[in-house]
């Protein structure tokens, strides 16, 4: 149980930080405007919901010609996400290891909205050949991509590994989504050449990816811990794919292709990550932190943004919060370390699967 205590500090105190870092007036001045949720430059704040943001955009499309896969979306952010999207005429593909919970989920959706067309397929982020498999399936449908929200998570107190034997954080929050990347860019770029419909890529990420420190960030530790720490395995799964997003924007930009990817943090959310650990002290520091923390819909809200905005258009290898463009830490904005870490990862994966993933 202290893990997931400090699993919740773990959030809460890089916000701490990073307003004791500043002058009392812009202390003042920015958290009044995190609390009181005043918009920034997009028009957007914390405490604006996925809903606003996606009945607000004037997006640049029908929403009825998109398609979006988004992982995760059995439930928290993933399941608003979904149901925001289809809700706006979006096609939602949503593969899930829990099939019956999707199902429960899709049921829901078209109780608000019986045209809401959702296609269910199964996956287990955490295994490459599933990833894989999944992959294939979704390619012989035939279906075009347009929209991509790599939002699984999951948070793991414990040392756990998946069946390709890699620690299971770092082998679900980031190497799966690596993996499902790769093999659906080819189908995403061609939707936007066909279509003129630029196509977006969105990761999930933390503000807490900024608590890794260089010297630490080892791909072979990730993969195979010595010394296993639950809130470092999240931090560093969640740098991952920043730096992802960074090296996988400058290949498409290099591509000249007409797709873009941004990494997001969604906010302070109670999510399922976190919910399972209800209890006197779980409670009381949510409680304590309740004007921080956001609800389920506004924790998609910045997932929403960057997906339909015309102002996220051509925007790519960004860091976004409350749907506002903004810094990340300055090894997250590490090239070298983002196309050292893409080929570590594209060589392990390439081993494991035994074949070539496509370029």
């Amino acid at each position: 149980m202290c893990a997931i205590y400090f699993f919740l500090l773990a959030i809460l105190l890089p916000c701490c930080f990073e307003i004791l870092s500043l002058s009392c007036c812009t202390i003042m001045k920015e958290t009044l405007r995190y609390l009181a949720g005043i918009a920034g430059p997009s028009g957007y704040g914390s405490k604006s919901t996925a809903e606003q943001v996606a009945e607000n955009c004037s997006c640049l499309v029908d929403p009825q010609h998109l398609t979006a896969i988004i992982t995760g979306a059995t439930s928290g952010i993933g399941a608003e996400t979904a149901r925001v999207l289809a809700k706006r005429g979006v096609r939602v593909v949503i593969p899930a290891r829990d099939l019956k919970k999707a199902a429960e989920l899709k049921e829901g959706i078209q109780r608000e909205n019986p045209n809401a067309e959702i296609i269910l397929s199964e996956i287990d982020l955490s295994s490459l050949a599933s990833v894989k498999r999944f992959c294939t399936e979704f390619l012989a449908l035939g279906l075009p991509l347009n929209i991509l929200i790599n939002n699984a998570g999951i948070f793991s107190q414990n040392l756990e590994f998946s069946e390709d034997k890699i620690e299971m954080t770092f082998a679900t929050n980031y190497l799966g989504h690596y993996l499902l990347t790769e093999m659906l860019l080819e189908r995403m770029i061609e939707t936007a050449e066909q279509t003129g419909i630029q196509g977006r890529i969105i990761n999930l990420s933390s503000v807490i990816h900024s608590w890794v420190k260089r010297e630490c960030f080892s791909f072979t530790q990730m993969l195979n811990p010595n010394n296993y720490n639950g809130t470092r395995a999240y931090a560093q799964s969640k740098l991952a794919n920043i730096l992802h997003a960074k090296e996988i924007a400058r290949q498409l930009k290099a591509k000249h292709a007409k797709v873009t990817i941004n990494a997001v943090h969604p906010g302070i959310v109670k999510t399922g990550i976190i919910r399972a650990h209800k209890g006197f002290i779980t409670d009381s520091i949510f409680f304590i932190a309740s004007k921080l923390l956001k609800s389920t819909s506004q924790g998609a809200s910045t997932s929403c943004y960057v997906a339909l905005s015309p102002q996220a258009q051509g925007i790519s290898g960004k860091y976004f919060a409350d749907c506002n463009e903004t810094n990340c830490s300055a090894l997250a904005n590490d090239e070298s370390e983002a196309q050292r870490l893409w080929r570590q990862t594209r060589a392990l994966i390439q081993r494991r699967l035994q074949h070539q993933i496509p370029c």
